[in-house]
């Protein structure tokens, strides 16, 4: 049987039902709505309500090309929540990092490649949030990308670097005029064939991290050439290999000038790392949704499968420590939210302290939820692993998610590097 996606139907009818978005938004809302506080479950819910409908409304199969829904849903506030963007002329609300995790939690389980498209584009608005001081150009560029009519990625991992950030081989040399030329390679950039919008990091020196600058890049100059990468995990995702041929950047677009860059780079690693760890648990939760209802509805010999200790226990258990990392997300979100309200930003004794709970967190998040997703598609056998539902998606992003943002052993090795500094505290 053929169903109305096109696909081999392998669940059936009542199940599959019992899978939608709505009755898998209510499982979320039903777990989270004891220890979140009032604001952010009604936004979460108001979201949720966005997609229910935006899903209804454009018949979503989940096949289409995701970058064409970025207008809309930027229209409705839906493309970023970590500010409310006052200064231009958006007053979102809420806004913060609690809010960005109910949004994610919102979008991931409408759809997770979609969610990852767009949490790359937050990693473009991040950088001029911080950095647009009042330039006209800059101005346009992070309205352009907080309201989806422009797309954005960062352009930080070189063919031959890796997760090494620091010793680039792309190049930038200051002219006169204070504008600045580009030469050089990044690959693995997330929405880089879609790209409208580019914060590239460059260095004046090769391998000398202390040169770095940070800079705005429109893919329409000349010099910008991209090609796309095949991911097979994510196919809906555009991933670009960027070549920059003397590709002349004006002055009104450098965010941060030689020897700035690396000061902005770590800044912006802390937020792009929490951003994945959000996703993370988004995708978490999104599995053990469709798990849990499986679960219950799937009979094996005369009983739901879910009675059953070798599903009943596993599932319990990574619900257990999903719960467990939201609460403590929760908990850095709220932190981090009350120093931006304080000071406008974050303070530079508290973003250094942050550089190893991004790295616990995001370390933590990406193994967890590999292992939730592929359990939950494990115990729901050949229907956890078919194309009827999303778990396919999950699987495959929860992979990238090990890799994205810096490797597991790259988080480590900051980790075992903040437990020499702590000692040398003593």
């Amino acid at each position: 049987m053929i169903n109305k996606k096109g696909e081999v139907q392998c669940i059936n009818d009542e199940i599959l039902e019992k899978l939608s978005l709505k009755h898998r938004y209510n499982f979320l809302n039903n777990n989270l709505m004891s220890i979140l506080k009032p604001e952010a479950f009604n936004f979460l819910k108001k979201t949720q309500k966005f997609f229910l409908r935006f899903e209804k409304n454009n018949n979503i199969t989940h096949n289409e090309d995701f970058y064409d829904w970025i207008p809309e849903i930027g229209n409705a506030g839906l493309v970023t929540r970590v500010s409310n963007f006052k200064e231009i002329g958006l007053n979102y609300e809420p806004h913060g990092m609690i809010a960005e995790f109910m949004r994610c939690l919102a979008t991931d389980f409408f759809d997770p490649q979609f969610a990852m498209g767009v949490g790359a584009n937050v990693l473009c608005v991040n950088p001029l949030m911080f950095h647009h001081g009042d330039v006209d150009e800059r101005l346009k560029a992070l309205k352009d990308l907080v309201t989806g009519q422009k797309i954005g990625c960062i352009c930080i991992t070189e063919p031959e670097r890796g997760s090494d950030a620091v010793h680039m081989q792309t190049t930038c040399k200051e002219n006169e005029d204070g504008s600045y030329i580009l030469n050089g390679e990044k690959i693995y950039q997330t929405n880089g064939v879609k790209a409208d919008l580019a914060i590239v990091y460059a260095v004046a020196e090769q391998n000398n991290g202390n040169t770095m600058a940070q800079l705005l890049v429109d893919t329409t100059w000349d010099g910008w050439n991209v090609e796309r990468l095949n991911i097979p995990w994510t196919p809906r995702v555009f991933i670009g290999k960027e070549t920059f041929t003397n590709l002349k950047v004006p002055k009104e677009y450098i965010l941060g000038k030689v020897g700035r860059g690396r000061e902005h780079l770590f800044e912006g690693l802390n937020l792009e790392r929490l951003g994945i760890v959000l996703l993370n648990i988004s995708e978490a939760w999104n599995a053990i949704s469709h798990a849990t209802i499986y679960a219950n509805m799937r009979k094996q010999f005369d009983q739901e499968i879910l009675k059953y200790q070798g599903v009943g226990f596993p599932l319990a258990d990574m619900w257990a420590k999903t719960m467990s990392l939201t609460l403590a997300a929760l908990h850095i979100c709220q932190i981090i939210d009350e120093k931006m309200e304080q000071f406008g930003t974050l303070p530079q004794n508290f973003n250094l302290a942050l550089v190893a709970t991004a790295s616990q967190l995001k370390s933590q998040s990406a193994e967890l939820t590999e292992r939730v997703c592929f359990g939950c598609a494990d115990l729901m056998g050949g229907a956890g692993l078919c194309d009827n539902t999303l778990m396919s998606d999950l699987l495959g992003i929860s992979r990238i998610h090990r890799v994205g943002g810096g490797t597991s052993q790259i988080q480590k090795y900051i980790m075992s590097l903040a437990l020499r500094q702590l000692f040398k505290m003593l």
